[in-house]
């Protein structure tokens, strides 16, 4: 305050100055002189002030324009980046249903020939250039089907047609056209080359069975349900493997729960038909209690809450804990969620007979001892196993190399099919060290996509040095040219030909445990993070949502949960 004073006092100076020339004799400057002073005032006040707010110690008030600026901008982003959502999708639509015109590739190629349209398979079409084979495809489905998410098809979270992804879709929009026919491969004949097909369909032409010839085959075929011999497992359970499986299981989930509100029903037998027995702990089985749990919880007790409270779960696994592929401390927090759940988890069971009403299991004690029990049930799901195909067992007959291998083909570090020349094999079929996962198939059919890229170019340079070659010296005047381009093609082979070995990333595992709670078990730097709880089940369905194969597959799933958490799911039976 100090210096405004000593600001003040000199801008006062000339006012003082100008008043003593005021009283001098000339009379006629006294009026002059008088607003000369009085605009000095104004002035020295205007300044005073000036200086004043400059100074002062009160702290300038926030406005709460800025506020207002900042949730205006906000919003303003918020509605501009979901309108350019909105224009991404329908542009993706527009490019689907407008794709380019393919070319037929050159008939004097080799001739690719892949069977299945599993995770393997499919991954291999999406990076393979088309253009450098005669590319045909046989699988009795025609679609790809993303398996992670078919539990939640079971009860009506999500639509079966939402994570189904059309194969002569998916072929459209290769650069050269590729041939697909909906068969069974039922024999390979290794020596003629050859792959006999079967149209399996309901509606058969005359031509029913043909043979396809095959410079190289990629057998991604998968693995059927493994019963293990036990009796009564085929006969009265049902798998969660295809689409027809979800779609039993949901028809049946129904029926269980409108016969068991019919009228005059014996308590006992209400129980025996709201009992779902899911044998089977790893994460289809984990996932598929959960998801059935949240139904009951979520939507049929709202609709039928009479029954509601003698609904009951219970998850048998043979081994001594459920996901074991886990870490222990997410074994342990799944197995607590079950349990608040009132899902009852029987560790240690083995199963040994199937009847239409009850399962017969062998419990193995803490203490080591083994009793038998009985379990009636209403839904028996089997969600455990796997065993080989019979084309692949026959292919297996076929070559020495493949007699002492049990679980299925058994191939080398580059997934050639021990013993064979020109076959590969990829995903449950093949046997390469590695867990039968989606995750290991689709990194499988991503190298082989890679290998047979690279193959490619390597026969087109071979080929274009073997020409230079052969008219090197012919002609005057050319030679160093053909030589550097020569040189120049054999670096490009070295590069090309250094292909390494299949190694397979693991990049973590997922399973959703009901009740809006998921674990992870998520590869990151060196080690691995575990997490559970809602959180974590928010990354599963992002994790699962970027995992679809199209944004079609992503849309649909998005607003099938939308719906679901709206509407409730559907409870009609088909």
């Amino acid at each position: 305050m100090a210096s405004s004073s000593r600001a003040l006092s000199r801008l006062a100076g000339p006012a003082r100055q100008l008043s003593v020339r005021a009283n001098a004799p000339a009379v006629n400057f006294t009026t002059t002189s008088s607003s000369i002073v009085s605009r000095s005032r104004t002035r020295t006040t205007a300044l005073s002030r000036q200086f004043t707010r400059s100074y002062a110690d009160a702290p300038p008030t926030k406005k709460p324009r800025r506020i207002r600026n900042t949730i205006k901008w906000t919003w303003r982003l918020t509605y501009l980046s979901l309108l350019a959502g909105i224009g991404a999708v329908i542009y993706d639509g527009y490019l689907d249903r407008h794709p380019e015109e393919q070319f037929v590739p050159d008939p004097d190629k080799k001739t690719l020939v892949i069977l299945g349209t599993g995770w393997g398979s499919v991954a291999l079409l999406k990076k393979l250039d088309t253009a450098n084979y005669n590319v045909i495809v046989i699988s009795p489905r025609n679609y790809f089907l993303f398996t992670p998410l078919l539990p939640s098809c079971t009860t009506g979270n999500i639509e079966h047609r939402s994570i189904m992804e059309p194969v002569r879709q998916i072929l459209r929009h290769k650069k050269a056209a590729v041939k697909f026919y909906e068969a069974e491969a039922t024999h390979i004949d290794v020596e003629k080359k050859v792959v006999k097909i079967t149209d399996n369909s309901d509606i058969k032409g005359k031509v029913h069975e043909t043979e396809v010839p095959y410079d190289m085959l990629v057998i991604g075929v998968g693995a059927e349900n493994a019963t293990f011999g036990i009796p009564g497992v085929r006969e009265h359970s049902c798998f969660l493997k295809e689409i027809k499986d979800a779609q039993a299981i949901r028809t049946k989930i129904m029926d269980c729960v409108e016969t068991a509100a019919f009228k005059d029903q014996a308590p006992e037998e209400v129980d025996r038909l709201l009992h779902m027995v899911v044998v089977g702990g790893g994460p289809t089985g984990v996932e598929f209690a959960g998801e059935l749990r949240d139904f009951f919880d979520e939507d049929i007790q709202k609709l039928i809450p009479e029954i509601a409270p003698r609904f009951k779960v219970t998850l048998i696994e043979a081994l001594p804990n459920v996901l074991p592929m886990f870490s222990k401390q997410l074994i342990d927090y799944t197995e607590s969620t079950f349990k608040e759940e009132h899902i009852n988890i029987m560790t240690k069971t083995m199963v040994k007979k199937v009847t239409d009403r009850t399962v017969e299991a062998e419990v193995t004690g803490p203490d080591g001892k083994k009793s038998t029990v009985t379990i009636p049930y209403g839904l028996l799901v089997w969600a455990t196993g796997n065993t080989i195909r019979p084309l692949v067992r026959d292919l297996m007959a076929q070559i020495p190399a493949q007699k002492d291998s049990r679980r299925g083909l058994a191939v080398n570090e580059y997934l050639v099919v021990q013993g064979a020349r020109d076959i590969w094999a990829v995903g449950d079929c093949a046997v390469a060290g590695y867990a039968p996962t989606a995750q290991v198939a689709s990194q499988e059919g991503a190298f082989l996509a890679r290998l047979f890229n690279n193959m490619a170019k390597t026969e087109a340079l071979e080929q274009r040095v073997r020409e230079l070659s052969s008219s090197l010296n012919l002609q005057p005047g050319d030679t160093a040219a053909k030589t550097q381009e020569i040189e120049d093609l054999e670096k490009q082979l070295r590069r090309i030909k250094d292909v390494k070995p299949f190694h397979y990333s693991h990049q973590g595992s997922l399973a959703y445990i009901g009740s809006e709670k998921a674990v992870a078990d998520v590869a990151w730097l060196n080690g691995n993070v575990a997490t559970g709880g809602k959180l974590t089940y928010l990354f599963w369905r992002s994790a699962y949502l970027s995992m679809c194969f199209s944004t079609r597959n992503r849309v649909l799933v998005a607003l099938d949960w939308i719906k679901a958490k709206v509407y409730g799911r559907d409870v009609s039976r088909e």
